[in-house]
């Protein structure tokens, strides 16, 4: 275990996803000046069960993902604009008090199953309910001319079936609980499960809309 300086927040971040932030609370700032005294500037990004982001006081979560800083702007007044990217996934043993800012206990959490096997049929069959949720939601918003978006390049990449649902969780615009349904998969198939759940969930929201 290690203690990680923690950042709540009122939504999942996925690893491989790119979290842009304005620092501007104290314990905040106090958060992100440690952090970049460190060779490898990160923190840990867990969603808020309940309460809100500023002023504390609120529960969260007990599993996490770390953000590496990848970019930084100080812009006067101790505060920051951070360009973040999601990194691994962490699982959080205990919460130390908030001083000066949140605090935890942590661990990596692997895969239970590091070599789950997908095949490239379930990704296909996969997109294919993204592009007809695309269309849905194109239908819903036909004033803002919303296309359906190609297939993503990263489906014929020789990545890890962990990878590949990571990147096509980042593109269905789901709820806070079904993402983290999808972060806290034990392993690469649990996620692919959830993944098509929310998949369906959304789908199921956008037709009800399209309702006369």
């Amino acid at each position: 275990m290690s203690v990680v300086p923690m950042f709540p927040l009122g939504s999942v971040l996925l690893p491989g996803e790119r979290l842009p932030l304005h620092i501007f609370e104290p314990r905040y700032r106090a958060l992100v000046h440690d952090c970049l005294k460190q060779d490898d500037p990160s923190f840990g990004v867990v969603l808020i069960a309940r309460g809100h982001e500023a002023g504390g006081g609120d529960v969260r979560h007990d599993v996490a993902t770390t953000a590496h800083i990848i970019a930084h702007e100080a812009i006067g007044d101790g505060r920051y604009l951070l360009e973040c990217v999601g990194g691994e996934r962490i699982r959080i043993d205990a919460w130390l008090p908030d001083d000066p800012y949140p605090l935890a206990d942590v661990r990596p959490w692997p895969d239970e199953d590091a070599d789950a096997v997908i095949a490239d049929s379930e990704f296909d069959a996969t997109w294919g309910r993204v592009e007809d949720l695309y269309e849905l939601i194109g239908r819903l918003e036909s004033t803002e001319n919303i296309s359906t978006p190609g297939v993503p390049d990263f489906l014929s990449l020789p990545i890890s079936a962990a990878e590949k649902i990571w990147s096509l969780a980042a593109l269905i615009p789901m709820g806070q609980s079904d993402r983290l349904d999808i972060l806290s998969g034990p392993d690469a198939r649990a996620r692919m499960t959830a993944l098509d759940d929310a998949i369906e969930n959304v789908t199921a929201v956008v037709q009800f809309r399209l309702q006369p």
